[in-house]
């Protein structure tokens, strides 16, 4: 397990495998299920989000469909440049140019708490690869609702598929790995110029550094009190 991600070869991919790849010189990473031959299902808002929906940065920012122009579509997707919801891609495609790296489950808390960095690990155990694929295949044909970077997306989107838990709070603020490692470090910044004062440089780094821990651990998906085991048939909107 690498200290900040865990980089892979293709050919180590086994089918029920949560991947990644970094965007935007490692700003977010997009995440997605491997489901042999080459393809992944993932989640994804495209370039055609219309505007006015879902967050600042969910219209600004991010973007996670491949990039490719319509002129040059890939030869096995065709043009997915402005694809949204859950959507198949093949591993190009969803790499668009990255580096392939695998999520991490069931890790210490010690291991967890080591990455500096959310998104590429979990407390929480994985199913079995068939679950996996399952629910996967099941959210390709009826969707996982609307992207939110926030509550709703790609990270949330995989880790659902492998555990099966989903954070039943509705007022939740971040969900996946990438979501609480922000709030955390925000929460982190309001707290410590009183700790500066009080502790000095030193002591305040070192306060805040294990106060972002803290939070983050708090708000991973295998410890959290929210969380709970949900079927994915019934994520069906009615």
């Amino acid at each position: 397990m690498g200290l900040l991600s865990q980089k892979i070869k293709r050919e180590e991919l086994k089918v029920g495998d949560h991947i990644y790849s970094w965007r935007y010189a490692y700003v977010y990473a997009h995440h997605g299920i491997y489901i042999g031959a080459g393809l992944v299902i993932h989640f994804t808002q495209g370039a055609g989000r219309e505007i006015g929906t879902g967050t600042f940065l969910d219209r600004i920012v991010i973007s996670s469909s491949p990039a490719r122009p319509s002129v040059d579509p890939c030869p096995r997707c065709g043009e997915n440049s402005r694809d949204n919801g859950v959507i198949l891609s093949c591993i190009d495609c969803f790499l668009d140019g990255g580096k392939l790296y695998l999520f991490e489950y069931y890790v210490p808390a010690a291991a967890f708490l080591a990455k500096p960095r959310g998104g590429t690990c979990t407390t929480a155990k994985s199913d079995p690869p068939e679950e996996v694929i399952h629910r996967a295949t099941f959210l390709l044909e009826n969707g996982f609702g609307d992207y939110n970077v926030f509550k709703n997306n790609c990270e949330d989107f995989s880790i659902y598929c492998k555990t099966g838990l989903l954070v039943t709070t509705v007022l939740s603020v971040g969900r996946s790995g990438q979501a609480t490692s922000l709030f955390a470090a925000v929460s982190t910044a309001v707290s410590l110029p009183l700790r500066y004062l009080i502790a000095g440089y030193t002591g305040g780094t070192v306060f805040g550094y294990g106060l972002y821990c803290a939070n983050r651990y708090a708000s991973d998906i295998g410890v959290r009190r929210d969380a709970a085991r949900v079927p994915v048939e019934s994520l069906v909107r009615r």
